[in-house]
């Protein structure tokens, strides 16, 4: 194991303290800050989207005020509908699932819980923040253009994107925006990678080797392998497209396209070209989103189970193989594009691979509960709940990837239920798991029990009576991604389950004014709290709350234990800390 000390002086100004500030911990706050933003801009954007699908005909006068331009005469109409759906899935996706885990929680944790006094490289982390920050205000900046926000939907297929305002609003500055923000982010991952895994494997303290490792650092770390890999192909891909926009270029605008009666002088690309560079982002960016939150459940579990996690090894080697088979199935996104039936075969039985680990992290969790003390804090209630969702949203992937299945589902909303559970909201409950279970770390206080269960119950109850009848729905047929479906009377007995998945969302999105509420108020009037409250045993436990700006101070922390000697036989309390001095070994 190698060691060293990346140390920087303490700073003395507010700005370099607060707003430029090198401390990883200060970075992580900014990150989660950022992504609580973004989260609630992505809610409200998806109750706009949730009101035209109920109601689709209604005039809304007061939220028009919000864009007077896009809502002209109160409605929303089927552009900005689909706007909707762009920014939605782009700020959730990536300043929301990707930010908060990995930029948020990793970076506050990251370095403490490996005995490190900060990140491998301090000034790379906080300009890795300042680039998000830039890439999310130019997304922004896309409501405000003229022609507005894309409606190219998050994914940018081309040739839509690719041709400019003459296919429609928001194609115009509005995509140019989209693809300048998502380059600024894709930049921006690969500082922070770089900073998770040298971090990692240079910056360990004595005694903490590999297989010392909380498995919350074994999730950040392999995260940080996919975004290295998994974000260049992304930011090649959106250069290029750039490039056949301005450029005159045509690497995924097909020969002979015409678009308004007008032919396009463009010849000789491939609009499945894109495709094929996004999905091999995409479908590592499923689990950038959701490891993070799989290193956390585990983390969480263990804890409140008062048990060693079941199958420690296990559990590093399924994260590791979840990470590099979600490499190797991008075609299964592209069933429906006209591949090779024998290439769909090879994507499909990959696909259905990725069922072995995550199998054996749903068993091992579930033989961590067995026989345990457990104890019902918020957190442990979220990471339930996170099991719960992703074997929810798992066992409709298995139907999704088979191509016999997913061809005659794949354009409905039983696409949309289980994207949402297995990369959104499980992702989600893993946040809210962490920041339940560090917040008395992050800012030395306790935030509300009673409130967190309320928002956990109405959050947990929320969820399925939103996505289980959009799995009907899509059993049904009914198409994704249209803003109205009047026209066709085989979806007419299906409009109740519109207006009864929108008063679930908006129930719960209100549920969600509880956590933040909760949140801001504990930071100032929450109990304090001790320096481990949970009785944990990883090393950020053993340092003050909040934590110094140097960590661990002029101390280096020797590590002689696991991360989950939990309920050891002999030992004086049910924990033993990380750093406890080693058991005497008997003459």
């Amino acid at each position: 194991m190698t060691q060293a000390v990346a140390t920087h002086a303490a700073p003395k100004s507010f700005i370099r303290r607060y707003i430029f500030s090198t401390d990883h911990k200060v970075i992580g706050l900014q990150y989660l800050f950022l992504a609580m933003v973004a989260v609630a801009i992505g809610i409200v954007l998806s109750l706009y989207m949730r009101l035209r699908l109920a109601w689709p005909t209604e005039r809304w006068p007061l939220l028009a005020k919000l864009f007077p331009n896009a809502m002209a005469g109160g409605t929303i109409s089927p552009e900005f509908y689909l706007s909707l759906v762009t920014m939605h899935g782009t700020i959730m996706i990536f300043f929301v699932l990707t930010t908060a885990p990995l930029g948020g929680f990793g970076n506050y944790f990251l370095p403490i819980q490996v005995g490190a006094h900060d990140m491998a490289f301090p000034v790379l982390n906080m300009l890795s923040f300042w680039v998000t920050l830039a890439g999310f205000l130019v997304l922004m900046a896309a409501f405000f253009v003229s022609g507005g926000a894309p409606i190219s939907g998050w994914t940018a297929y081309a040739p839509l994107s690719a041709v400019g305002e003459i296919a429609g609003p928001g194609l115009g500055m509005g995509q140019n925006l989209w693809i300048l923000s998502i380059a600024l982010f894709c930049i921006a991952s690969l500082l922070g990678a770089l900073n998770f895994i040298t971090t990692t494997l240079n910056l360990r303290t004595k005694g903490m080797s590999m297989t010392r490792l909380p498995l919350t650092v074994w999730a950040w770390f392999t995260t940080a392998v996919l975004a290295l890999l998994a974000f260049p192909v992304l930011l090649a891909g959106g250069i290029l497209l750039l490039l056949d926009r301005v450029g005159g270029t045509s690497f995924f605008v097909p020969g002979g396209l015409i678009v308004s009666d007008k032919i396009l002088p463009h010849k000789g690309g491939s609009p499945l070209l894109w495709q094929h560079l996004f999905w091999f982002f995409g479908h590592p960016e499923v689990y950038i989103a959701i490891l993070p939150g799989m290193g956390i459940t585990s983390h969480v579990l263990s804890t409140f189970a008062r048990k060693p996690i079941f199958g420690y090894r296990a559990m590093v080697a399924a994260i590791f193989a979840i990470g590099l088979l979600g490499f190797l199935v991008w075609g299964h996104h592209m069933f429906v594009s006209g591949m090779s039936p024998y290439s769909a075969i090879a994507f499909s039985l990959l696909t259905l691979s990725i069922g072995v680990p995550s199998a054996i992290k749903t068993f091992n969790w579930l033989a961590t509960l067995y026989k345990a003390q457990i104890r019902f804090t918020v957190p442990m209630l979220f990471a339930l709940g996170f099991v719960s969702i992703f074997v929810t949203g798992g066992l409709s992937g298995i139907i999704l990837g088979q191509t016999s299945l997913d061809i005659p589902m794949h354009d409905t909303y039983f696409v949309v239920a289980h994207f949402h559970l297995i990369m959104g909201v499980a992702a989600i409950f893993g946040i809210f798991a962490g920041t339940y279970y560090w917040f008395p770390k992050m800012f030395g206080r306790m935030m509300n029990e009673t409130l967190g269960k309320l928002h956990f119950w109405l959050t947990f109850i929320g969820i399925y009576a939103i996505f289980i009848p959009m799995h009907v729905m899509g059993i049904a047929g009914h198409p994704r991604r249209y803003a109205e479906t009047a026209g066709f009377d085989f979806l007419a007995p299906l409009q109740p389950l519109h207006v009864f998945i929108t008063i679930a969302a908006l129930i719960t999105a209100g549920a969600q004014l509880l956590f933040f509420f909760n949140f801001f108020w504990s930071i100032w009037k929450g109990k304090k709290a001790e320096v481990n409250p949970w009785r944990a045993t990883t090393l950020e436990w053993t340092i003050p709350s909040p934590p110094p700006h140097d960590n661990f101070g002029p101390q280096t922390p020797v590590v002689h234990h696991g991360p989950y000697e939990y309920s050891v036989p002999g030992a004086a309390e049910d924990y033993i800390l990380q750093t406890a001095p080693p058991a005497p070994t008997k003459a």
